[in-house]
């Protein structure tokens, strides 16, 4: 490999389009795939130095690979983070974080709002291994600091939360992780870097799907971990490089050529957002509206406080419950029922029988799932048509 594209005081666009490149000797200028298993050494005694981490270099592409190396890279320039490990899911990355870096006796502290998926690993998997998790309101600092015991190892959060778009004070709680002596986790999937950094408030790993609005067109699963050194070096990496939860390079690759344009999409995906979440909040139908930049948004302080937009996703309520709710997605022309998210098409479901349906109905209740809950990706499309599909679909609801 040739040349490897550093920033100097690039601005976040231009990282996203320009950081991490690195150029084989044709020097082309679109990033290299490269597809292979393993890679060939000039001696043996290179093949030896490379396994004891003596000399630079591949060995096998579950361990590494230099597509996947160039998406890693990019993703800790806009994050600011000083180390990033790319998995083949969002939920990858998540439980590698557990898994990799709790032992039997740990404790976790978690959000109570939050993907019935990360619900299910902390409520079933990790008891398995010893590990205990309690559950708090995300908002309530006070609960926080009250679940933390000698053996907290690890605070969880997702900002904003699937579904419900709740808000947590990233900041406080890192302060609270800190001083328990434990790393704060932050789910920035709903954000990404582009609306929100993490890091930069004191979170000591960040967490993407990036198969959601990294990706951004639906296409390819991916996931990332992003952290400090001394988590990658004295946990993860071993985890990782022995339990294989490797990215195909080829989504890696499209991922990193996703992020080129991440900003241009989150800033329409915010603005068609707003324009859809203060349609909906005018409806007779529609009691309830959740979405972080709107004025009657519970924590709609702390989000225009930490967050550049609001996101992609409202969140609202329809009278009449899961009976309406059907009728209204299935009464939608535009609008695809999809439980995936980020796409630049515009997907709804309805999260108490796709996204959560696995979890109980006192930990929906608890998570702030009702029955009566949409949660809706807004695309990139003309927003006055996703608010004309929707206006027709809620005559028939």
């Amino acid at each position: 490999m040739a040349t490897n594209k550093k920033p100097g005081n690039w601005r976040k666009r231009t990282i996203a389009v320009r950081g991490g490149q690195v150029r084989t000797g044709f020097q082309e200028t679109c990033e290299p795939l490269i597809f292979t298993a393993g890679y060939a050494y000039e001696a043996a005694e290179e093949a030896e130095a490379r396994f004891k981490g003596e000399s630079p270099g591949y060995q096998y592409s579950r361990l590494s690979n230099p597509t996947v190396s160039m998406f890693e890279e990019r993703m800790a320039q806009l994050e600011g983070a000083p180390a990033a490990r790319a998995t083949a899911t969002g939920m990858a990355a998540v439980s590698a974080v557990f898994l990799g870096s709790l032992q039997t006796g740990d404790h976790v502290v978690s959000a109570t709002a939050l993907f019935g998926s990360c619900r299910y690993v902390m409520e079933n998997v990790l008891p398995r291994f010893g590990i205990t998790t309690t559950f708090v309101d995300g908002s309530d600092l006070s609960a926080w600091a009250a679940a933390m015991t000698p053996k907290t190892r690890l605070l969880f959060v997702e900002t904003p939360s699937n579904p419900t778009l709740s808000i947590v004070d990233i900041a406080a709680v890192a302060k609270i992780a800190e001083k328990g002596g434990a790393r704060l986790v932050v789910d920035n999937a709903f954000a990404t870097p582009v609306l929100q950094r993490p890091m930069d408030m004191g979170a000591h790993v960040v967490v993407h799907s990036s198969t959601k609005f990294i990706d951004g067109q639906g296409r390819a699963l991916g996931g990332m971990i992003l952290c400090r050194q001394d988590l990658l070096d004295e946990n993860l990496n071993q985890y990782l490089r022995n339990t294989g939860p490797t990215i195909s390079p080829f989504n890696a690759w499209l991922h990193l050529k996703s992020l080129e344009t991440l900003e241009l999409r989150m800033k329409q995906h915010c603005e068609n957002a707003q324009i859809v979440a203060d349609f909906l909040a005018q409806q007779k139908k529609v009691p309830r509206v959740l979405y972080p930049f709107r004025p009657d948004h519970p924590q709609h302080n702390l989000a225009k406080a930490q967050m550049d937009g609001g996101g992609g996703v409202v969140t609202f309520e329809m009278e009449g419950g899961k009976s309406s709710c059907f009728k209204l997605a299935n009464a939608l022309g535009l609008i695809d029922i999809s439980n995936n998210l980020g796409d630049a098409k515009t997907l709804i479901t309805h999260p108490e029988t796709t996204t959560h349906q696995k979890m109980t109905p006192e930990a929906r209740a608890a998570a702030g799932v009702t029955t009566g809950m949409m949660r809706i990706s807004v695309g990139l499309e003309d927003a006055q048509d996703i608010c004309d599909d929707l206006a027709q679909a809620l005559k028939v609801a």
